[in-house]
């Protein structure tokens, strides 16, 4: 199977477990009839600039003209200099940008004064190559953490990201970015507003070190809707809560995580305040929400799919922590992998969270099969757990009380393969 037929195929399997807001329609990568994917406005790029030996490893997604710009980046407090500089830049021209540079194969992290000179020459070479200002220029790199970036190659390369650039080269630009990524990932959405039809799409990479606070996780969307830069940022910031802040693969968070949106003022007008922001926060969402799925579906050595339900907590916050350990906990990890329905271990991660319940009024239950009934009741069938967990995906609920609280989470199993991958992922 060709990676974009993967793509598609990921897409379509998590379709069946998702809604779209009235007014929204999915777009699936690679559809002729909704060619070009990409929104107008921008021009994309990826190509091989020698960080790698073969494969894609440089991409630049340029806005003809300044573009309304959001972002959200790691909280890791050891951030790659690009993160820094992407910030700095960011704020300098108040959300107005031109550009995003990215890299992969070297992350350009922990790599201090020289770090964040290279990451300042990307900037520079991108500036100067697309009559731009260097502040301009969202910086975002990917890889092995510690090794200084091989500038040289980067602007060397410069000349040839124009030569193949333009708006139908979005998949040259998934695979760009992409380091153990299985199959690039891309989506989008057509939202009708008061105005007409706006268009949101995105790419992302991410496979491993996935537990984003804002994994290895980037997100570069774009839109043609006209929207100023401080709403831009509350819709990024509040779908970002619920999306890529809603996974985890293996509990780690990245030194580089970004996610940026850009909107090229090509399309209808979202103003503050008006149906048409709620809808088109609800249309980001979905797009980054099927984002973060795919990276999840793609972590590394996963073989299911699992969302966790945390219910009947006594607020979302306390929801959200039980959830993730739970998530996050290697011993569900591996159950869930071995196919055994040892709900112990669910509870346990639940108790250890912070979250506030009473143990007996727990109950746990997969997709819609009871596993624990409130008063510790764990008479369940094994054959009908083991059938539930032996699928592809599937949903865990844990119901904590009678609390308001609620969350959702995405993860994926722990298998084998994650260990091999990551034992030799500098060799």
């Amino acid at each position: 199977m060709e990676p974009f037929e993967k793509t598609a195929s990921a897409i379509q399997n998590l379709s069946g477990r998702s809604s779209w807001p009235q007014g929204v329609t999915p777009i699936i990568p690679g559809d002729t009839q909704t060619e070009p994917f990409w929104p107008a406005g921008f021009v994309l790029s990826g190509i091989n600039s020698g960080i790698k030996p073969v494969r894609k490893d440089l991409m630049l997604l340029l806005s003809e003209t300044p573009a309304s710009t959001a972002s959200v980046f790691t909280t890791n407090l050891c951030c790659a200099a690009p993160v820094d500089l992407s910030r700095s830049n960011l704020a300098a021209t108040s959300g107005l940008m031109r550009a995003v540079i990215c890299n992969s194969g070297n992350a350009n992290a922990a790599t201090g004064t020289q770090g964040m000179q290279d990451a300042m020459r990307m900037a520079s070479d991108t500036a100067t190559a697309f009559d731009l200002k260097p502040e301009e220029v969202l910086v975002a790199s990917t890889g092995v953490i510690g090794q200084l970036m091989p500038t040289a190659k980067i602007s060397a390369a410069m000349p040839l990201l124009e030569t193949s650039s333009g708006s139908d080269c979005w998949r040259d630009a998934a695979e760009a970015i992409m380091t153990t990524d299985t199959f690039p990932k891309a989506f989008g959405v057509d939202v009708a507003l008061s105005g007409g039809t706006a268009r949101i799409t995105g790419i992302a990479k991410g496979s491993g070190m996935i537990c984003p606070n804002m994994a290895t996780m980037l997100a570069f969307l774009a839109t043609d809707a006209s929207i100023e830069p401080s709403l831009l940022q509350e819709l990024l910031s509040a779908a970002n809560a619920v999306s890529f802040n809603a996974i985890t693969v293996d509990g780690d968070t990245s030194t580089n995580d970004m996610a940026a949106i850009m909107a090229s003022g090509r399309g209808p007008k979202v103003l503050r305040g008006s149906d048409d922001a709620t809808l088109f926060g609800e249309a980001l969402r979905s797009v980054m929400t099927m984002l973060a799925q795919l990276i999840v579906i793609d972590g590394e050595g996963a073989t299911k799919f699992v969302e966790i339900s945390i219910q009947g907590a006594t607020s979302d916050d306390e929801a959200r922590m039980a959830a993730m350990t739970v998530a996050n906990s290697p011993l569900v990890k591996t159950a869930i992998h071995g196919e055994d329905a040892n709900w112990g271990r669910i509870i346990a991660a639940v108790g250890r969270s912070g979250a506030s319940f009473v143990q007996e009024e727990l109950s746990v239950c997969f997709d819609s099969e009871p596993i624990l009934k409130p008063g510790l009741d764990a008479r369940f069938s094994e054959e009908e757990a083991k059938k539930i967990m032996s699928k592809e995906a599937f949903t865990i609920t844990v119901t904590l009380g009678k609390g308001p609280g609620r969350a959702v989470v995405w993860t994926c199993d722990l298998s084998k393969r994650y260990i091999e991958i990551n034992g030799s992922y500098r060799s």
